[in-house]
């Protein structure tokens, strides 16, 4: 019988989780748990075989494209694809063969094969061809200053943001026409920032124009709102 397990070892060095916070929104991404359902564990299921496995870490493509790296119980590792391992959890999987192109876990690994989008070389299910949206180009990551600078605002809109750790919403504050004033000036357009029960006192409204310290960091509250300011102080409105 063929191994019961056919690995594709990552290329080189792969991406660790930072702390938990990331494996946990990576986890959420991949939509392998949630965030009231948090596991350590994951299924890895084929024909002949049904063991655990821990996320590793993933490689990460040019292309945007995460590879999740995985950890058996003796220790190797192999890359799969997020919706393959998805469907893996599934207590419904293995009971239809999948579609796609089934390797022989007899043949030889080669790195051309490993340096392929994993996409191509994982069984997947028959889908319809989707119309391709024109990808969006990707705002270049700006400079960020390390120490305290000041600001000037806009309240765009009050909100809320699920904290993966309590499992609820922190209220948050979006803000539009960020800049970084004095001598090393810098526009930062969108930003986000904890509606702490300090600003909560100052009673802000949307469209308030502000000035204020702080620390910005590069921490998304989406695709569009990339930066967060850290710990807002001295506060004020600007009254046109």
């Amino acid at each position: 019988m063929a191994n019961a397990v056919y690995k594709i070892p990552p290329v080189g060095e792969f991406l660790t989780f930072e702390n938990r916070e990331e494996y946990i929104e990576k986890g959420i991404e991949w939509s392998l748990f949630t965030a009231r359902s948090v596991k350590d564990d994951l299924w890895y299921k084929t024909p002949y075989y049904q063991g655990k496995v821990k996320l590793a870490g993933y490689q990460a493509y040019s292309n945007g494209f995460n590879t999740i790296v995985v950890e058996f119980e003796d220790g190797s590792l192999s890359c799969i694809h997020p919706a393959f391992l998805k469907e893996m959890q599934s207590n419904n999987f293995g009971k239809e063969l999948l579609s796609g192109t089934v390797f022989d876990a007899t043949s030889e690994v080669t790195n051309d094969t490993i340096e392929m989008p994993v996409e191509d070389i994982v069984a997947k299910k028959e889908e319809k061809p989707k119309e391709k949206k024109p990808k969006k180009e990707k705002k270049p990551k700006l400079a960020l200053p390390e120490d305290k600078v000041h600001f000037t605002a806009k309240i765009k809109e009050f909100t809320a943001k699920m904290n993966h750790f309590t499992g609820e919403e922190d209220e948050v504050i979006l803000l539009e026409n960020v800049q970084i004033t004095g001598e090393a000036e810098l526009f930062i357009g969108d930003a986000w920032c904890a509606y702490s029960k300090t600003l909560k006192k100052l009673e802000l409204e949307e469209q308030d124009q502000l000035e204020f310290d702080g620390k910005i960091v590069d921490k998304k509250f989406n695709k569009e709102i990339l930066y967060k300011v850290n710990n807002p102080s001295k506060l004020k409105k600007i009254v046109d």
